[in-house]
């Protein structure tokens, strides 16, 4: 017997009106703005200041930021296509996006007082960009071991301590920084500050030299003696760790969307490039051989994106959404590699010059099992929840 009730659930890649025009307006910034520069950014290693200043314009450094504070008052999910839509023509500019929105801005709007809010929301929406410091030399995927230390001095703390890898680091005015105000307290003393690039005591060190997404700075972190005042300190003393691992649990969807953008973006070019290029009298696309890895590289893109667009919407729902996090970033970071490997080879000898795109997308995709938690650590968050630790 036919059931009587005919309401459909919503397709899970079916935009709504407004998200549609939203990401449109992204897709069409990024490959008129963003695209012509692409390969300058990239062998120079810096992102253009104009272009960051449209992100500014364009509301995308403060998506879900309330309008009361200067932001779009948008969602999650909003921000996630932004990412995508960004990786596909420059995964080096969607990172930024995604580290602002994501990690900062998400962890500011969850766990700053209001005072904390009125200060800082209002420039992260209009010209600051921000930056996520939690890793250092010795606490990469144990990223509770970190030494970087804070003394309580009264109306402030005193930090010292080195941090590496930050993401955006070059560019920001401020930073959302980690440090143990109790090491013998071990995790249970990592704190949360909000550190101001001029204050004294602070300073932005080496620029890394990297594979891929050479456009997104990564540098070191000084503190010497940096004075902080404990009117910065966000959420908790002693309580950084929650903050970190519940705003990473966010991150990682970002990572997927940044990884499933790229893919697209790899095939993209791999189907434009197939229908023109002729050998033995035809387009190559017409070779049985090269639809086949057309088809599969599609087949991944699709799984990659629905996994991402079915995180989002659960964290965007208040359902659990940390195996899916994880899931989707473990998976579409594969998914990166495969595609853009696939796209060089659609290419052919071309496509291992830089000439043409895939290049760069293939040196891009690399970062995607290693950042905000490597695939090892993706692989042991699965499998916590599965055995009985779900959240």
């Amino acid at each position: 017997m036919l059931a009587t009730d005919k309401r459909i659930a919503v397709p899970l890649t079916q935009l709504s009106e407004e998200e549609k025009m939203f990401q449109e307006t992204v897709r069409k910034f990024a490959r008129q703005r963003i695209a012509p520069h692409v390969r300058e950014m990239d062998e120079a290693g810096v992102f253009r200041k104009d272009l960051l200043k449209d992100f500014f314009d364009l509301g995308l450094m403060a998506i879900d930021i309330p309008e009361q504070y200067g932001g779009q008052g948008g969602y999650f999910f909003q921000s996630i296509l932004a990412i995508e839509e960004l990786a596909k023509v420059d995964p080096s500019a969607a990172v930024i996006v995604d580290v602002q929105n994501t990690l900062f801005n998400n962890a500011i709007l969850r766990w700053a007082d209001e005072d904390q809010k009125r200060r800082y929301l209002p420039r992260l929406s209009s010209d600051t960009v921000a930056s996520y410091a939690l890793s250092e030399a010795g606490s990469g995927s144990d990223a509770f071991a970190l030494t970087t230390r804070a003394v309580d001095a009264g109306d402030h703390y005193r930090l010292t301590g080195r941090k590496l890898w930050i993401t955006n680091a070059a560019e920001a005015g401020l930073f959302l920084l980690f440090a143990n105000v109790n090491p013998e307290a071990g995790y249970k003393g990592i704190t949360a500050f909000l550190i101001e690039r001029d204050f004294p005591g602070f300073q932005v060190g080496k620029k890394e030299d990297k594979l891929g997404i050479r456009a997104s700075s990564t540098c070191e972190l000084i503190l010497d003696d940096c004075q902080v005042s404990k009117a910065n300190v966000i959420g908790d003393v002693g309580k950084g760790y929650k903050i970190a691992i519940e705003t990473l649990n966010e991150g990682r969807i970002g990572i997927g969307a940044q990884m499933a953008g790229l893919a697209q973006g790899a095939l993209g070019h791999a189907l434009t490039y197939s229908r023109q290029r002729k050998q033995f009298g035809k387009v190559i696309s017409e070779f049985q051989g090269v639809q086949f890895d057309l088809a599969e590289m599609a087949v991944e893109v699709e799984a990659a994106r629905l996994m991402v667009y079915n995180a989002a919407r659960l964290r965007d729902a208040g359902l659990p959404f940390v195996t899916e996090a994880a899931m989707c970033k473990f998976f579409a970071s594969q998914v990166a590699e495969r595609v853009a490997s696939r796209a060089v080879e659609v290419f052919g000898g071309v496509g291992f010059t830089k000439d043409y795109p895939v290049e760069k997308l293939y040196r891009d995709a690399k970062i995607g099992r290693i950042y905000e938690g490597t695939s090892n650590m993706q692989r042991v968050t699965i499998a916590k929840q599965m055995l009985g630790n779900r959240a």
